[in-house]
């Protein structure tokens, strides 16, 4: 049965040196999605690996990484074409920051350096009228928490692409390609303790920025809708019958 068969995480970078103890993106996702660890593949393409057929998967998801999508590094490019082909072929995907970015070049939209700066803490995500009917975004009511921690961001969604989320810092934080694609630019996996985490870590670029780390430690909240995002993604998937 397609329930049965698990999902592949392409893991695409590291947490910050300081945040590693709580084990890397993959882990984090999987906990959070709430995938039991023998229904998870991880296969780490920013160390070189091959990606495996698509199609042997219920679903993909992509990491967030402290990489750029715009150095258009040889794995990544190369992860963008198979995340082209995986769309193209009916796969369900699911891109988390960098992962969202990644999809959203890999099927023809821009990427860049996010023109409003640097997006971090706890946000307050808007929907679009859209995701009143989008099986992973329904369910969220018209505004949600989420944590953030992103310079670039999507500046052109792909043709076709269905804009479902946005906020005050950021105009692209969620879409949908298709019936089975979808990246969201904010981190359903991080919970309050990894926010504060990564705002202590970039402590020093955020004071540089004009940003104060104390006032958005601080200002971190639970983001429980923003993980049951994630979460609708692993059971909207296992429902889809492979093409």
């Amino acid at each position: 049965m397609s329930s049965k068969r698990p999902f592949l995480i392409i893991e695409t970078g590291q947490p910050l040196p300081s945040m590693r103890r709580y084990g890397g993106f993959p882990h984090w996702i999987r906990v959070a999605a709430g995938l039991p660890e023998r229904e998870a593949v991880v296969v780490d393409v920013e160390s070189g690996a091959e990606l495996p057929d698509a199609g042997g998967f219920a679903g993909v998801i992509v990491t967030g990484s402290g990489a750029m999508v715009t150095d258009r590094a040889e794995w990544s490019e190369r992860s963008a074409a198979w995340l082209r082909d995986a769309a193209h072929a009916g796969a369900p995907l699911f891109g988390i920051c960098y992962g969202h970015q990644l999809l959203a070049h890999a099927l023809g939209g821009e990427v860049g350096p996010n023109p409003r700066g640097r997006e971090m803490g706890t946000f307050e995500i808007e929907t679009t009228a859209a995701a009143a009917d989008d099986p992973l975004f329904a369910g969220a009511g018209p505004r949600f928490l989420a944590q953030t921690s992103h310079l670039q961001g999507v500046l052109r969604l792909p043709e076709g692409a269905t804009l479902l989320a946005r906020s005050s810092l950021e105009p692209n934080h969620a879409f949908r390609w298709g019936e089975r694609v979808w990246g969201v630019q904010f981190h359903p996996e991080f919970s309050a303790t990894h926010m504060r985490g990564y705002i202590r870590g970039r402590s020093g670029p955020l004071y540089q920025e004009g940003l104060d780390p104390v006032a958005l430690v601080a200002g971190v909240r639970a983001a429980p809708e923003a993980r049951a995002v994630l979460q609708r993604f692993v059971r909207v998937a296992r429902t889809f019958v492979p093409d």
